[in-house]
């Protein structure tokens, strides 16, 4: 604990060891929430774009210093095989937790620690590094936490987590490396499986619109870092990439039919979907190349007072503006539609 100013409060210290875009938001989320951070990364980049933002409130040397410094916890903030070098070499009663996005290799390497606790937030950018950072990345998002930990130590690590403004879901290290490889890691293979296909057919890419480049989004991510995921956790994505063969083997055989079950596969989908989150309405406007298009847009948001629920920007291809679609509860999307159009904004249908 640091001791500040005459007041005496405690202030909660975290070290987080790496500060590219998952450590740089937990460090700038972190401080946002009144702790003290105090940072270690190997690229001298890294340092210095996380110093000019403020991600960090200080960096040390090496991560032995972190570890001397005696924070609250330390946070590894490394892809797998970084994080799992580091953990190995860790010596340390004090509580560590990682954020590696496979879980079972790593809890393995940990077991010599007393106090380590494995953990995943469930959110992140196409983009990576600290320049992409941010405080409000984790807000809202679940944030898994591997059971069997020491209890003081889990503790700490889920203090950090709702300082962030995440939610706390339990499972085992199997049951997370399982469930990513289906809801995290096959969509990456299969965006990109996508887009070749689509690549295949001429004038495809030109003509692909909203839910095309929804499919696809996660194929914008950096490739190097999903290769050394994707690796670590093959068997679980082998067994996921079956799943998806049995599921496009039934799609196959419900086209070749005469009978409902393609409209029973599509129905079963949908309620599935829906089950994600809240129905929502989609309004789009298109915004032209000048500026005070977002101004106005805000302005629209402002007096018809609906509940946003997602915003995506789809930008034309050769620029010139773009498509802006706001999803809102039902329901809500008259007021919106109005209010946009009062602005003196163009509705797409």
């Amino acid at each position: 604990m640091i001791e500040t100013g005459d007041s005496m409060e405690s202030t909660k210290t975290a070290g987080v060891v790496g500060v590219g875009l998952i450590g740089g938001s937990i460090g700038a989320g972190l401080i946002a929430a009144g702790w003290t951070v105090v940072g270690y990364d190997a690229d001298p980049d890294a340092v210095r774009v996380a110093t000019d933002r403020s991600l960090v409130s200080q960096f040390v040397g090496t991560i032995d210093d972190m570890v001397a410094a005696a924070p609250d916890i330390v946070i590894v903030a490394a892809p797998p095989a970084a994080t799992i070098e580091i953990v190995t070499r860790f010596d340390t009663d004090l509580p560590i937790m990682d954020v590696a996005g496979v879980k079972v290799p790593v809890v393995a390497a940990a077991s010599h620690l007393p106090a380590f606790v494995g953990t995943h937030p469930m959110a992140g950018r196409e983009t990576s590094g600290p320049s992409a950072a941010s405080a409000a990345l984790f807000r809202g998002a679940s944030w898994v936490v591997v059971d069997g930990s020491d209890p003081t130590a889990e503790a700490a690590a889920v203090g950090v987590i709702e300082a962030l403004g995440a939610r706390v879901v339990r499972m085992s290290a199997e049951d997370h490396d399982s469930a990513v490889a289906r809801i995290s890691h096959l969509p990456q293979l299969v965006s990109g499986a996508l887009l070749a296909a689509a690549s295949d057919s001429a004038g495809a890419i030109d003509l692909a619109a909203g839910s095309f480049r929804d499919l696809t989004r996660v194929a914008a991510s950096q490739p190097i870092p999903w290769v050394e995921l994707l690796k670590a956790n093959s068997n679980a994505v082998l067994d996921a990439i079956g799943s998806l063969k049995t599921r496009l083997a039934l799609i196959e055989a419900a086209l070749l039919s005469d009978d409902d079950s393609l409209l029973t596969l599509l129905a079963t989908g949908r309620e599935t979907r829906r089950m994600l989150g809240a129905p929502v309405a989609a309004v789009r406007i298109a915004l032209a190349d000048e500026p005070g298009e977002m101004a106005k847009v805000g302005h629209a948001l402002e007096t018809s007072k609906v509940d946003v629920r997602d915003i995506q920007m789809r930008h034309a291809p050769h620029g010139g503006g773009g498509v802006l679609t706001i999803s809102v509860r039902t329901g809500e999307e008259g007021a919106l539609a109005h209010a946009l159009e009062d602005a003196g904004l163009l509705l797409v249908t």
